[in-house]
């Protein structure tokens, strides 16, 4: 029987367990530049004992940008801040990957620089509001992405990609899940576009398979995972049919050699069950636990094969030696949810988090 403990060869790297610390959103890449800090190369290397590390949403470029005091990967000057992280994580026998995220929709204007607006499939606001320096502000109505913008933003997904491995990252994530703007692709409530990229399934994808596919030829497939979340409504979305969007995307990146698949489970754990099947490669599963946090118990879905690995997320905030901790049963720290904006992470563990 294989456990969580036992090693696993992902895309050529060998990976000591298989337990993920999840991607969280943190806000900790203070100042104009948006580059990491020393404080966020030692919170990483606390973390190094997981078999796999994903970072926050990272922005590949200056417009993907939705929360306060997020890195990018798209300057000179970020690529060097985050070697630090990197060796850092190294240094303590860590495989780290970045998670590739850009927010599309879900931002505002003045975490931007000037003349930038959020941008999207369609010229769809979101219902809600973003935490800004100025407090919470109401979402706005993005820019609808052109033909030219689109291919731009592509491109700009492949360029981070490749600073990811100049900083000395061992892969990185496409986060294509939790209404960002790649979600915003393939949902039907954000997508109303009549072109190549909008209409049916197959139009819907594309644009997540052109952005694997480029970054997967700019690094290889092998050190490229994809983020899914499908059915997920967070971030105002709604998806009529994601079993038929999502096999059809499964299918067409089936032949690009990933890395992995990590999917962020809602609560139809039978289309999970259905894109497990479908997906011959590595399945790294957020299990769905909502209302309460993934704990020990997720262990038993790499047991009886529900998934390869299995990613924490707010239970490595409180414990950073998790591997060691989920190996001997405990004692755990329980995590602080009043730390999380909103004082409600909703059960998806890359909700922006304070706790440090």
């Amino acid at each position: 029987m294989t456990t969580a403990f036992d090693p696993i060869d992902l895309g050529g790297t060998r990976l000591t367990n298989r337990v993920v610390m999840a991607p969280m959103t943190r806000s900790r890449a203070y100042g104009p530049g948006a580059e990491p800090t020393e404080l966020m190369a030692t919170y990483y290397a606390q973390r190094a004992a997981a078999g796999l590390i994903v970072t926050e949403g990272v922005q590949p470029s200056a417009v993907g940008q939705g929360y306060p005091d997020t890195p990018g990967l798209h300057t000179p000057g970020q690529v060097r801040a985050w070697r630090t992280v990197t060796d850092a994580v190294h240094r303590e026998g860590g495989v780290i990957f970045a998670q590739l995220m850009h927010t599309g929709r879900i931002g505002h204007p003045s975490l931007l620089p000037d003349g930038l607006t959020p941008m999207g499939p369609s010229a769809v606001a979101a219902q809600g509001r973003v935490y800004t320096h100025q407090g919470p502000q109401d979402f706005v109505t993005p820019k609808e992405l052109s033909e030219d913008e689109i291919l731009q933003t592509v491109a700009d997904f492949a360029h981070a990609a490749r600073n990811a491995v100049e900083a000395g990252f061992d892969g990185v994530e496409i986060h294509g899940a939790n209404g960002y703007l790649i979600h915003q692709f393939l949902a039907d409530n954000t997508n109303l576009r009549t072109d190549a990229w909008g209409g049916g399934a197959e139009g819907r994808i594309r644009f997540a398979v052109e952005v694997v596919t480029a970054v997967a030829e700019a690094i290889g497939g092998r050190r490229v995972g994809l983020r899914i979340s499908p059915g997920n409504r967070y971030n105002d979305i709604a998806e009529d049919n994601p079993g038929e969007v999502y096999g059809a995307l499964l299918d067409r990146i089936s032949g690009l050699d990933l890395a992995y698949l990590h999917l962020m489970e809602g609560p139809d754990s039978e289309l999970t069950s259905r894109l497990r099947k479908t997906w011959t490669g590595t399945f790294v599963l957020n299990p769905f636990t909502y209302p309460d946090t993934t704990g020990p118990e997720a262990l038993k879905l790499i047991e009886d094969g529900s998934a390869d690995m299995v990613a924490y997320g707010a239970l490595f905030l409180a414990n950073p030696d998790l591997p060691r901790r989920l190996a001997a049963g405990g004692p755990f720290n329980d995590p602080d949810k009043s730390s999380f904006y909103g004082g409600d992470h909703r059960g998806y563990t890359d909700y922006p988090t304070l706790t440090a």
